[in-house]
């Protein structure tokens, strides 16, 4: 108790210091931070009751109703909630029991001060439910209300330091099973209907309610942990397979996350449901987790690299539950900080569950690459960006925030050590459970466990953007020895950055290697261990994998790449090979060539898997028409002859699902064909249906000659009612004709065609494939034009999806042209959007320097 009233007395000398929030832009559309400030002044004790009367048909409207209890204690300004919907949606109006006006301006609900008192208020509202983000379909809705969605679905504070409690009701059609983040206390019939009640929820924030209701099977687990599914996938074998596992792996990231933490499980239960076409892997809705049904529904034959794929978004979901439900950041531009925690402890969390899995090389090869696609481009960002209006959050995700963030934390992790780390996590999430913080209260306590100013450690990794290009200086002396050997950053946007960092350094020696572990701290290091050795073979920079950045490489030791035998390290040499090879440093053959010798001697599932990434995008987009002709009887024999040989299956799918991808010559068209049609077999290589899908889908797109009659019974083979409607909403993308192609792409141009938004990408991704770029390229300026409401009614990876997969596939002059002259057209263009479309045309620019 006597620690009490000093802290009292502080938050009363903090509060009566704050200065008055502006409200210059209270009334803009979406969330302004200023209005945003105000509310977490102004409003308290949030409880939002909500009724959803959900009918049979899709079509029709939803009728709502919202209770809504809390606290004023300021009455300077009217009471603003967010409602992204047309005003006549709102069609009763109740303040305090007394009718009040609907006054409906830029996205807000606005409540007069003549109706409110400081203290409880009571608001209710009849309404129609916003349809933007119920992604309802024939048999099944969810609601997705992330960063700012929940304000399309109904009136609330669609603000994450906004916490609120739920209760919520929702009547549906009598076969359909609702799944909310409360428990169901009771499930009453009326009529064609059952009303579903369910309990108050725990606090969250707005973009973390959800409910899914539809026709779904259900599973349950009562050992240990309770756990309660729903699910929509049919194929027996992937059912019994999956299930069990599923189940397990959320329970031992349960257990993890309590020990790591020391904190119990924070919410009332954790249940979930796969969704057949969800826009995301995953998606942490408290209580009521979201997956796509697809990451955790595998085949009996699944590889290492698919099993821990899923084991690693349960961990990422589960941890989400600590790290973003629990504590919350404030403010969406920390919102990076919850889901790097969520990556960061989901490799953590896969680590007892696959053993026999290599996690430093993992972590390597499955953050590096995608942060460095971001990083490396005109449109990279920092990890922590401004955000001026919630409307924008949506495209502050990406590569930066789920690849480089883990990367930083990583680094962090070691500069601190584990345990004084783990103290600092401990501590944060104690002294913000059920509350918000951001990265600086985190940096705060982190401090206290270590020597090391944070602070400046932090500005370069979080607040800056970019990465360091380094190079070397090696001075031998007249024996032949190494006199010094030095070490140099400098900022790949040309900056003065400097990012400390931790690495180390393989000499190359015949008799044996040397490796040196170097703390850089400053532009430069001299490497004083070196000092005295004889000249080695070649240096391996960042032999570990830990260190960020592109390292200098020795074009003499290239061919022996494919050779090294640490792992980890091997994997780093090609990682930075390839990008030297988009630096311009190493030619894009050359960087082929050495990847080839990895594709006939690779034996680990996980570098196999990089290296045919890295073959495939050098392939199609760094390879001129005539070099990948050339290219591609050389590559296809190669990998086939492979294929053949006595491998384990997961290398063997790694090796197909390249070779699928760019065999489109006649000879291997015609291989492709007997393994789709099962006349050929190849041993040891375990193919599902959903591979042979995507496999009469490649040969449509290759132009196999009879492609209508391979789409055509491949649509018989198909079961399942979600894949079957996928498969035709793709069939005109895989048309032969291209004025079918044009059409589906076109008709994207309605918000209505585009809801289902995987299926789009996909759809995309063949429309725009290299293959078809002289056909498609007059597309381009309209997948440009659309960007804007591409993002206004998308989700938050749409947007960059989006880009990716329509004009960051080509790499003709005439493209590069194109967005070239669109973002010179549009100088106060989206500067957020501007970045996504920089970075998804990165290679496209590129390939104008370097392409063979």
């Amino acid at each position: 108790m006597k620690n009490i009233l000093p802290i009292l007395c502080l938050t009363l000398i903090l509060i009566s210091c704050a200065e008055p929030v502006s409200d210059e832009h209270f009334y803009d559309p979406g969330i302004s931070k200023e209005l945003a400030d105000y509310r977490s002044q102004q409003i308290s004790q949030i409880h939002y009751q909500l009724e959803f009367s959900i009918p049979e048909k899709k079509e029709e409207p939803i009728p709502s109703r919202l209770t809504l209890d809390l606290i004023l204690s300021d009455l300077q300004h009217p009471l603003i909630l967010d409602f992204n919907e047309s005003g006549e949606k709102v069609k009763i109006l109740k303040v305090n029991g007394s009718s009040a006006e609907i006054l409906h301006e830029q996205e807000h609900l606005i409540i007069s001060n003549k109706y409110l008192q400081k203290g409880q208020n009571q608001i209710e509202i009849e309404f129609i439910a916003g349809d933007l983000s119920l992604n309802r379909n024939d048999e099944f809705l969810y609601t997705l209300l992330v960063p700012d969605r929940a304000s399309t679905l109904f009136p609330c504070f669609d603000q994450p330091n906004l916490k609120a409690n739920y209760t919520l009701k929702v009547s549906a059609p009598k076969d359909w099973k609702v799944l909310a983040g409360a428990p169901l206390v009771q499930k009453t019939k009326n009529s064609e209907f059952y009303i579903h009640e369910f309990a108050k929820s725990d606090l969250m924030s707005t973009y973390l309610f959800s409910f899914v209701a539809g026709k779904f099977e259900e599973a349950s687990s009562i050992e240990g942990f309770p756990l309660h599914m729903l699910y929509r996938e049919t194929n027996e074998e992937k059912i019994k397979a999956s299930i069990p596992e599923i189940f397990r792996l959320h329970q031992q990231s349960v257990s993890f996350l309590e020990e790591y933490t020391d904190y119990k499980f924070p919410f009332q239960k954790l249940d979930f449901a796969t969704i057949p076409i969800f826009q995301y892997g995953g998606m942490e809705h408290v209580g009521a987790i979201q997956y796509r049904e697809s990451s955790l529904f595998l085949d009996p034959n699944a590889t290492d690299s698919e099993l821990l794929s899923r084991a690693k978004l349960i961990g990422h979901e589960t941890a989400h539950m600590w790290f973003g439900d629990l504590v919350t950041m404030k403010w969406f531009n920390d919102v990076w900080m919850k889901e790097v925690f969520a990556n960061f402890m989901a490799g953590k969390i896969a680590n007892p569950a696959f053993p026999e899995i290599n996690h430093d090389l993992l972590f390597l090869t499955s953050l590096y690459p995608g942060a460095y696609s971001e990083d490396r481009t005109k449109g990279t960002n920092p990890i922590r960006q401004e955000l001026a209006n919630l409307k924008n959050a949506g495209s502050l995700y990406g590569g930066i925030i789920y690849n480089k963030a883990p990367i930083m934390m990583r680094q962090l992790e070691t500069l601190m050590g584990e345990e004084a780390f783990r103290k600092g996590i401990q501590a944060y999430i104690k002294n913000f459970a059920d509350g918000n913080a951001e990265w600086n209260d985190l940096v705060q306590l982190l401090d206290q466990q270590t020597p090391e100013d944070l602070m400046a450690w932090s500005e370069v990794w979080v607040n800056q953007s970019s990465r360091p290009i380094f190079s070397q200086e090696l001075k031998l002396d007249v024996t032949g020895k190494i006199e010094s050997l030095s070490l140099s950053q400098q900022a790949e946007d040309g900056s003065h950055k400097v990012w400390p960092q931790l690495f180390e350094v393989t000499l190359i020696y015949e008799e044996g290697d040397k490796v040196i572990p170097v703390s850089m701290k400053g532009r430069s290091v001299e490497i004083q261990e070196a000092k005295g050795l004889v000249k080695p073979l070649a240096i391996l920079y960042n032999s570990n994998g830990l260190g960020y950045g592109v390292f200098p490489i020795d074009e003499a030791y290239l061919d022996r790449i494919p050779s090294i035998e640490n792992e980890v390290s091997r994997a780093s040499a090609f990682l930075n090979l390839f990008e030297n090879t988009l630096n311009g440093d190493v030619k894009p053959s050359k960087n082929l060539e050495v990847i080839k010798a990895g594709l006939q001697q690779e034996n680990n599932e996980i570098i196999l898997r990089l290296i045919a990434g890295q073959a495939s995008t050098l392939f199609w987009t760094f390879l001129g028409e005539e070099s990948r002709i050339m290219e591609a009887e050389m590559m296809e024999a190669l990998i086939w002859e492979r294929l053949n040989q006595d491998l384990k299956s997961n290398v063997k799918k790694s090796l197909y699902n390249l070779y699928s991808g760019i065999a489109f010559t006649e000879e291997g068209q015609n291989k492709l064909y007997k393994i789709w049609n099962k006349d050929l077999a190849i041993q040891n290589l375990n193919l599902s249906p959903d591979n042979f899908t995507s496999l009469a889908m490649n040969l449509a797109l290759f132009g196999h000659p009879k492609s209508e009659g391979i789409l055509d019974q491949e649509r018989s083979r198909i079961t399942n009612s979600d894949r079957l409607a996928r498969f035709d909403f793709l069939r005109p993308a895989l048309s032969s004709k291209v004025e079918d192609r044009d059409a589906l792409f076109l008709s994207f141009k309605d918000a209505k065609n585009r809801e289902k938004e995987s299926w789009v990408l996909s759809a995309c991704g063949f429309i725009h494939h290299p293959i078809r770029q002289k056909e498609s390229i007059k597309l381009v300026p309209l997948a440009l034009e659309l960007m804007e409401e591409i993002q206004r009614t998308g989700d938050i990876f749409f947007p960059k999806g989006w880009a990716s997969n329509t004009f960051g596939q080509y790499n003709s002059p005439e493209a590069d042209q194109m967005v070239q002259d669109f973002l010179n057209s549009r100088p106060d263009f989206n500067p957020v959007l501007k970045n996504k479309i920089l970075q998804a045309s990165d290679n496209l620019s590129r390939a104008q320097k370097i392409l063979e």
